[in-house]
């Protein structure tokens, strides 16, 4: 793959992506999940899963000011074989 070639889907772990974010802002897990209304278990299992449900992904995205859905639409290659 060459660097500034986009990482295909199959590829992408939005969990990686979270913590990544999570980090660079200096937040807890335990802080995200109080933003996004679930248990601090429910964003370790998140920070784990290659995918997770869309509504939590919407909850994650507003409370850390992270379009994540942008980085999956990066992925599609609609028209493409």
């Amino acid at each position: 793959m060459k660097k500034n070639e986009p990482i295909p889907a199959t590829e992408l772990h939005l969990g990686k992506l979270i913590k990544a974010e999570l980090e660079r802002q200096g937040r807890t897990a335990v802080w995200l999940a109080k933003q996004a209304n679930c248990t601090p278990e429910n964003i370790y299992k998140a920070c784990r899963a290659q995918w997770i449900t869309m509504p939590l992904l919407f909850k994650i995205s507003r409370a850390l000011e992270y379009d994540f859905f942008k980085e999956c639409s990066k992925r599609l290659n609609v028209g493409e074989p």
